[in-house]
């Protein structure tokens, strides 16, 4: 697909990573014009520039993101055009470009933890009875395949949402502060003990590397823990 002649280059790439997320994984997301254009409506409405708004968008009266369904940003905006719309927005909105980006990452992160809900499989006996071992005899044995089988699954379901919402607030975060997120291979930040490694960064501003933490869930690996801390290299 060729680029939108009306968009420089970092504008069109700008909209194609709003637009998707995970596009080779099981779930892929993939958000249309038309969803593109009432999230950006929300926001218009936010900064009271409903001036903007698209006359085939009716957005209800004082409504923010969250006060609508999932459902409303999915219906189809005929004849919608989003260049132009995107482009009116660069040039009325103060950092616009900053607003859409981590809007659309909280929409397509509801989006897809909404699939996983319809989605999620209850948990096979296999991976269930060992548990067994530690509750067996305390209450009948029907009674307590359907509790372990009901409380795995709801584990699953929630450690899904830490996962989901770990990933989400880093580069929301590190949006508000103005910086970037680099991974290892690309990082500028060196490992102290490695200088030929890069150190994964949250977020970069000028010469100040941050790290965000937020424990929503058990760290799977060394990368979640203390001693992977105190790797953090001291200078840029």
């Amino acid at each position: 697909m060729t680029r939108d002649k009306r968009l420089t280059l970092e504008q069109s790439q700008l909209i194609s990573r709003a637009r998707t997320m995970g596009v080779a994984t099981a779930i892929p997301i993939f958000l249309e014009d038309s969803e593109l254009a009432r999230l950006t409506a929300i926001i218009l409405n936010d900064v009271e520039q409903q001036a903007l708004i698209s006359n085939t968008i009716q957005v209800p009266l004082n409504a923010k993101y969250y006060d609508l369904p999932l459902e409303w940003f999915t219906q189809e905006v005929q004849g919608i055009d989003f260049i132009p719309l995107y482009l009116d927005c660069l040039q009325n909105v103060e950092d616009f470009d900053t607003y859409f980006k981590c809007l659309c990452e909280i929409h397509k992160r509801r989006r897809k933890y909404e699939r996983i809900l319809r989605a999620q499989p209850l948990p096979t006996m296999a991976q269930i009875s060992p548990r067994a071992l530690l509750e067996f005899g305390i209450i009948a044995s029907e009674a307590l395949a359907s509790w372990m089988t009901w409380r795995k699954w709801f584990y699953d379901i929630d450690n899904r949402a830490a996962q989901e919402t770990g990933y989400l607030f880093e580069p929301i975060l590190a949006s508000v502060l103005g910086g970037i997120p680099y991974g290892a291979r690309n990082s500028p930040v060196r490992r102290r003990n490695n200088n030929n490694k890069g150190r994964q960064v949250d977020c970069i501003v000028d010469k100040t590397a941050y790290e965000f933490k937020l424990r929503v869930t058990i760290a799977a690996s060394g990368q979640g823990r203390f001693t992977e801390e105190l790797d953090f290299a001291l200078v840029l």
